[in-house]
Parts: C-alpha cells; sequence; structure tokens
C-alpha cells in the first residue's frame, strides 16, 4: 500500500542512492529524477527491539518510523532501508514506512506476563519526531500506552515537536518517568542546515530543551555525531547553551559511518562544503586508524 504525502515541506533533492549491497542491479541516471516523499505502511508484527550491544545503555528500543525526513547525511540507520531492497542514499530521507499499528502491537507487549516494565528509548534509530509525526501522531499514541501502564521512557530527538506533546510527557513523568534527550551536533546554523538538511536549526532546539526544561522535564543534549575537522569547535558553546537551557547532563559519539553510509557523506559532503570536505574525511580516518568506521563494539563510538 503506497500514499503520496503532500502535507510535508519537501526541499529539493534528486534520486541518489549509492549501490545496494543486497541487489543484483543498481540504476545509473543520466538525469537523476526528483526524489518525492512517499509514504509507505510497515506491517511490522511487533514494536519492541531488544538490544544486545555493550555500547548502549538500554535495552529496549521503539521505532514508529522507518526512514527519515531531516536527511542528516550522516546517519548510521541508512542501510537499514538496504534490507527493504531500497537505497541508503534519498531513498531513506524520501521513502517513509508507518507502523499504524505500533501502539497496539506496545499495548499487547506490556500484557505480556513477563514484562517488567523496563524503561524504552524512542526511537533508537530514526527520529520519532520527524515531520511526519505532526500528522500521524504515532509517536504520541505510544506515548499515551506507556502513560497508562506506567512505563518509563527515554526520547532522544533533533525535533522541535517533542514540545508538542508537553503535557502527556508532564503526566507520563508522574506516574512513572519521561526523559528527554535533544541532539544538537552544531552551534553554526549553516553547517547544520548543509548536513541535517530538514532538521530544526540548533537555536530552536535549543529553545525546545529550555521549554522542557522549564516543565519539569529532566533533559540532556547529545553533540551527536562529533565531526573531527567541522564541529569539534562547537562542543565548548554547545556545552554551555544547553546547560543555561536547563540540560543536566550531556553525552558525545564520535562520527559512525557504517557502509554505505560512508560513500553517502564523503560525497554529500564534497558537494555541500567542498572546502571542508578533504581535511574532514583526512581527520575521520586519523581518528578511525586509516579508515572511515569502525564497527566494532567498544569502538564504534570513539576514536581507536
Amino acid at each position: 500500500m503506497l500514499n503520496i504525502c503532500s502535507g510535508v515541506h519537501m526541499s529539493l533533492s534528486t534520486v541518489s542512492n549509492p549501490r545496494n549491497p543486497h541487489l543484483s542491479s543498481h540504476i545509473e541516471w543520466e538525469i537523476p529524477p526528483t526524489a518525492r516523499l512517499e509514504i509507505h505502511e510497515d506491517h511490522a508484527k511487533s514494536i519492541l527491539s531488544k538490544n544486545s550491544s555493550p555500547d548502549l545503555p538500554f535495552s529496549w528500543s521503539l521505532n514508529p518510523y522507518r526512514g527519515c525526513f531531516h536527511a542528516c547525511t550522516y546517519c548510521y540507520a541508512r542501510p537499514t532501508h538496504e534490507h527493504l531492497g531500497m537505497g541508503a542514499g534519498t531513498d531513506f530521507e524520501r521513502k517513509i514506512f508507518l507502523k499504524r499499528q505500533a501502539p497496539k502491537l506496545l499495548a499487547e507487549h506490556f500484557a505480556r506476563p513477563g514484562w517488567q516494565g523496563e524503561r524504552i528509548l524512542f526511537s533508537g534509530n530514526t527520529d520519532c519526531y520527524q515531520p511526519l509525526e505532526r500528522e500521524h501522531r504515532l509517536t504520541r499514541a505510544c506515548l499515551e500506552v506507556c502513560r497508562d501502564h506506567r512505563n518509563p521512557v527515554s526520547i532522544i530527538t533533533k525535533s522541535s515537536l517533542v514540545a508538542d506533546d508537553l503535557d502527556l510527557l508532564v503526566e507520563l513523568n508522574r506516574v512513572a518517568q519521561a526523559t528527554v534527550v535533544l541532539s544538537i551536533p552544531f552551534m553554526d546554523p549553516d553547517l547544520a542546515r548543509a548536513i541535517e538538511p530538514n532538521a530544526p536549526p540548533p537555536a530552536l532546539r535549543l529553545r525546545t530543551l529550555a521549554r522542557l526544561a522549564e516543565a519539569g522535564i529532566p533533559v540532556g543534549v547529545n553533540i551527536a555525531p562529533v565531526i573531527p575537522g567541522l564541529n569539534d569547535r562547537d562542543i565548548a558553546p554547545l556545552l554551555h547553551a544547553a546547560r543555561s537551557a536547563g540540560a543536566t547532563w550531556a553525552g558525545m559519539i564520535l562520527v559512525r559511518l557504517p557502509g554505505n553510509v560512508a560513500p553517502h557523506f564523503a560525497t554529500t559532503l564534497a558537494e555541500r562544503l567542498p572546502d571542508h570536505a578533504p581535511a574532514v574525511l583526512a581527520r575521520i580516518r586519523r581518528a578511525r586508524g586509516g579508515a572511515l568506521d569502525d564497527p566494532r563494539f567498544g569502538w564504534r563510538f570513539s576514536s581507536t
């Protein structure tokens, strides 16, 4: 089932995807067509994912959407679209899957006798407050289920839309616990727009953090990813701004470029920030022992 959504602003983009390693054929466009936003249905049978990575501080995550309209060039989740027979480039940004059954599936999971009320991370893969949330409200519906079952949650997002659910988050924090982390890798709005083209500007994210903190929601900031030679100079001012806005903790993660994220990131960086690209890629390789990525547990989020 496929629908075309007309209610979301689409920045200009043409179809461009690295070769999918799971497919035997690949399209090379002479004149790439415009990449249009497509909304697909995801008929998932379950909604919670169990984390087995020792690098991550959570056991369960929930993703109401597959793909992400924010179009962050570095997004480590891009290769997940390749398992659907699609691309890690514009397909990931423009072919978004909705899990409409997410609230029902979550309620059914909570009803299982073995569920212990463990904290759930929203989302861990793609942003649960990307622009489609304004229309489809899947994240809010899942949070309502968590509130009704007094189940604690943590949210990580780049979006100011999280503040639309402030009333619900206050209720959830009262009956269980709700924490929110704003992902803010850049202070410079021009750099942010080049690397995270459809995400809200940094200043808006900081104002959102302040609104949540003023309402009593525990909030933090995630300076992720740190891209050597591009936004490492922003770390100190970001920490200062986040603390002034009410953040009580912070985290940082070195940029990860698994699989086809690496060529997509390198190509996009060269197109949008040609003066920065050679030095940035060289510094990432220096931090990663000569490669653009290190997939090993214990090393994925830091330099070798």
